[in-house]
């Protein structure tokens, strides 16, 4: 991904709210797979890591990409923004 399609990708997700949100029990199964359901249906997609010291979200935020083959696009704060090509089979 370049720089230009990334600063689109942000800009489109300027106005998204977290579809998932990690708290206390951190990066389960269940949480994968709902990022993963989400990314299936939106491709571009916000979500918030709550706990954590920074250092922390950050590892937690490209875990999940990785674990979704999904691009980081963007974190600011407590907030990631996740992209994945939609497949389009089907």
């Amino acid at each position: 991904m370049d720089k230009q399609q990334k600063r689109a990708l942000k800009k489109a997700s300027h106005h998204l709210k977290p579809v998932v949100r990690i708290g206390q029990h951190g990066l389960s199964e269940g949480v994968i797979n709902e990022t993963k359901l989400s990314l299936n249906v939106h491709e571009l997609i916000k979500v918030h890591i709550h706990d954590g010291q920074r250092e922390d979200r950050i590892a937690m935020g490209e875990a999940l990409a990785k674990a979704c083959d999904a691009e980081l696009v963007h974190q600011i704060g407590k907030n990631f923004v996740f992209f994945r090509k939609r497949d389009r089979e089907g």
